[in-house]
């Protein structure tokens, strides 16, 4: 087996402004460097060795990626298929300004439809992308760990694929809090979800504005942003 963590990038400003980030290179806060720090520093405290440590390439990810890297001692290297989301021309926009400027495509995507947002990408698009990612990542690094810094929807859309999940079913899973933890492992034939959302690093230092867990780009445009 092949132990994978997945771990959401570090709070940005456009996350509290519930704003749409998509493929937009916002980097992180000072609450969000300070999240990738705790969360290094715990990885150092529970002895965790990684073989690799994958990040996508956007800012948010790769400034927690580094903060990890460079506790662990281990290079990041960058993977652009661990993109969240391209949400096109919704980036940039809340939800009420999408609500408004696209009707038709906001009302289809109510209904149901995989539509690539913004004339971006679809979810289907995105669990594809990802999963293909990160089995391609695994093939090199059988039997040893790995780390994937990357995002919301996408660790969403691989949970979702290690139940056999699809679609609007990802909303089965909570959202996935900045900097948490959850770790899958991989066999030839079989993924296990053995860890889901754990943001213990944050929840030990008593402060409730360390512990944010806003909506990702994948969620059905319902979610409060």
């Amino acid at each position: 087996m092949t132990t994978v963590y997945l771990i959401r990038h570090g709070e940005t400003d456009w996350n509290m402004q519930g704003r749409w980030q998509g493929h937009i290179d916002v980097p992180l806060n000072e609450i969000g460097y300070r999240q990738a720090r705790l969360l290094a520093n715990r990885l150092a405290r529970d002895g965790v060795k990684f073989e690799a440590i994958y990040s996508s390439d956007l800012s948010r990810a790769y400034q927690t990626a580094w903060e990890i890297g460079a506790v662990l001692k281990v290079p990041v290297q960058l993977l652009p298929a661990l993109r969240e989301i391209d949400t096109g021309r919704w980036s940039g926009l809340t939800t009420d300004e999408v609500r408004t400027q696209f009707p038709d495509e906001w009302a289809q995507i109510m209904q149901g439809h995989d539509l690539p947002r913004g004339g971006g990408e679809t979810i289907a698009a995105l669990q594809r992308r990802v999963v293909t990612a990160v089995e391609a990542m695994v093939a090199q690094h059988r039997g040893h760990t790995l780390a994937f810094v990357t995002h919301g929807g996408c660790i969403r859309a691989l949970l979702a694929h290690a139940e056999n999940l699809t679609g609007s079913v990802f909303g089965n899973y909570p959202h996935i809090g900045n900097t948490s933890v959850s770790i899958l492992e991989i066999g030839y034939k079989h993924w296990r979800v053995k860890m889901l959302n754990d943001m213990r690093h944050l929840e030990a230092e008593h402060e409730p504005s360390l512990v944010s867990t806003p909506p990702d780009d994948a969620e059905l445009p319902t979610a409060e942003r």
